[in-house]
């Protein structure tokens, strides 16, 4: 292991990184869009200026502030990139949410949603504070993956809502358990398949097929069999997606053989057919997906899919202007799984296309962040985190835009979700510790 720790102090030839300045000016422009969007939807739905516009502007850009000046001060090789993305997706995600809040008559999501984000970027730093070396979590992967499962399998023990079995209520408060059991699983992953790297050398070949050993085959049947229980206890087809997906994609990263990817997709398809044929619930959101106009055609009114497909048609290329759109029809799960149903109707595809790019710059990132790593475990931990997002974002776009079934999972920081929130920021926090070391290594590479 090669890997350069976060503590070290670098030598006074590279002690003034670059990047800070450069976070700075961006989080200015992430924290001046989302006010601009509260003040534009607020002239275009009452003539006038919101009067919360200066508090929400306030309350983002002092967490920004705060933010920065932790970075600055205990990761200051830390990519400039990365925090400014998550704080100007998480402010558009509060403007996306406050819009369907003046039409839904219910209690308002943004106001909760904004102490969520701030009580998430707090866990960020806290990350950044505590967590001085990253291979210091290598040490507690079994304890992450028992944590994971015990997360994971909780929601069976409470009342579904809506078909799924995805909260855990206690009193007034709920919580998606799921959210942070995915981060947990990373690490176990990473930390497993980091040790097993040379096993991924060994095994028996059979004529052109490379059979695995059993220690490395184990886990992996494991893991399948765990997406497919969480699939029926739970009807949680996301969770089951992003998690054996993940996984698979980690496999490949470690051993850098491509027959994982077609025994994973083989091992999901083989799931999701069984599970879609027996299982109700997922043969409902399965069978919604192939007819989306069915239940129009059968005089009942469209369904949330159908809606969803009319108010990206009704978008088209520029939207129809922040507040003008009817994308609230939806009904329950617009702030949630059709949040990005509202950003494709009321700032189009070019609004949509910009939101997507944001999402791939903060993977593409933490690519690069574990390219950059010296340790196995270090790159597998970054690569799984970034493939968590990514995979995130494509089930949920595909499942509103019906390229694939409907999975439930709330989109990274647009949607309403005080868990999901918080899980995302975690996620940026351990990204930012991940590039920082891998700056500071560049840097000592670059000294001559």
């Amino acid at each position: 292991m090669t890997g350069t720790t976060a503590d070290a102090a670098p030598p006074a030839a590279y002690r003034s990184p670059r990047g800070r300045g450069t976070e700075l000016g961006l989080l200015v422009l992430a924290v001046l869009l989302p006010a601009w969007g509260y003040c534009a939807l607020g002239l275009a739905k009452t003539g006038t200026l919101p009067p919360g516009a200066a508090t929400c502007g306030a309350g983002l850009g002092v967490s920004a502030l705060l933010a920065h000046l932790v970075v600055r001060w205990r990761a200051p090789y830390a990519d400039p990139l990365l925090l400014p993305i998550a704080v100007l997706l998480n402010g558009i995600g509060l403007v996306l949410l406050h819009r369907l809040d003046l039409e839904r008559g219910t209690a308002p999501a943004a106001p909760a949603q904004l102490l969520w984000s701030a009580l998430g970027i707090g866990c960020a730093l806290a990350v950044l504070l505590l967590l001085r070396d990253h291979r210091t979590l290598r040490r507690y992967s079994y304890v992450c993956v028992v944590s994971a499962l015990g997360l994971l399998l909780a929601p069976v023990f409470f009342p579904p809502v809506n078909g799924a079995r995805l909260w855990v209520h206690m009193g007034e408060l709920s919580f998606q358990p799921g959210e942070f059991a995915k981060i947990l699983l990373v690490v176990f992953f990473a930390g497993h398949l980091a040790a097993g790297r040379a096993l991924s050398r060994r095994g028996r070949r059979l004529t052109w097929l490379h059979l695995p050993t059993g220690r490395l085959l184990g886990p992996v049947l494991t893991v399948w069999l765990l997406s497919v229980l969480v699939l029926i206890l739970e009807r949680d087809l996301g969770t089951s997606l992003l998690f054996f997906g993940v996984f698979i994609a980690l496999l490949y990263a470690a051993t850098g053989r491509l027959g994982w990817i077609a025994a994973g997709l083989l091992l999901g398809s083989a799931g999701a057919v069984l599970v879609g044929t027996y299982e109700p619930h997922v043969h409902t959101r399965i069978a919604d997906w192939l007819h989306p106009f069915a239940s129009i055609e059968a005089g009942a009114g469209a369904g949330q899919l159908a809606q969803s497909l009319f108010a990206f048609g009704a978008g088209g290329a520029t939207g129809t202007g922040l507040g003008l759109g009817h994308s609230e029809l939806i009904g329950f799960a617009a702030t949630s799984d059709f949040v990005l149903s509202t950003a494709g109707e009321e700032l189009g595809l070019a609004g949509l296309v910009a939101l997507l790019l944001l999402y791939a710059l903060l993977v593409e990132r933490g690519y690069r962040a574990g390219l950059g790593l010296g340790d196995a475990f270090g790159k597998l931990l970054a690569t799984g985190l970034a493939t968590t997002v990514a995979l995130q974002v494509f089930v949920i776009a595909g499942g509103v835009t019906g390229l694939i079934p409907l999975t439930g999972m709330p989109m990274p920081f647009l949607a309403q979700g005080g868990s999901s929130v918080v899980t995302n920021w975690i996620l940026v926090g351990l990204l930012l510790r991940l590039s920082d070391t891998a700056g500071r290594r560049r840097a000592e590479a670059a000294t001559p």
